[in-house]
C-alpha cells in the first residue's frame, strides 16, 4: 500500500475461548476481554482452551479443544469500557428508571501461538 505502513502477514492463527467469548488471534494481535482476576499488567498469561488452530496449509479442529495447544498472551491493560446507558420506561404510567454501568476489561497482547507451526 502507499500508506507507508508494512505490516506482515500473521502466517498462524487461532480460535480461543475466554469464559463464555470466543476470539480469532494472531500473534502480535490486541483482544479487550472481561477483566481477569488476579493477573497484573506485564503479566504472561495462558490461555489452554484453543477450539482451533490454522496456518496457510492446514487446519486443525478440537474435540472441543485441540489437545496440546495454548495461547500466550501479555496484559497489557486493564482499563474501563465506556459506559452503556440502561432506560426503562412504562408509558403513561410516569415509570422511568435510568441506569448505567462501565464494564471492567483486561488487554491482551497475543505473544506466540502453539499447537501447530508456520507454514
Amino acid at each position: 500500500p502507499e500508506s507507508g505502513l508494512d505490516v506482515a502477514r500473521k502466517a498462524v492463527y487461532g480460535v480461543v475461548q475466554i469464559r463464555s467469548h470466543q476470539f480469532k488471534v494472531s500473534p502480535d494481535d490486541l483482544i479487550l476481554v472481561d477483566k481477569i482476576k488476579g493477573v497484573d499488567i506485564n503479566d504472561v498469561v495462558s490461555l489452554p482452551r484453543v477450539l482451533m488452530l490454522g496456518n496457510k496449509d492446514r487446519t486443525v479442529i478440537g474435540r472441543p479443544t485441540v489437545p496440546g495447544a495454548e495461547v500466550l498472551a501479555l496484559v497489557e491493560e486493564q482499563v474501563r469500557d465506556g459506559k452503556k446507558i440502561i432506560f426503562k420506561k412504562k408509558r403513561r404510567k410516569n415509570y422511568r428508571r435510568s441506569n448505567g454501568y462501565r464494564a471492567q476489561l483486561t488487554g491482551l497482547r497475543v505473544l506466540e501461538i502453539n499447537g501447530i507451526e508456520e507454514a
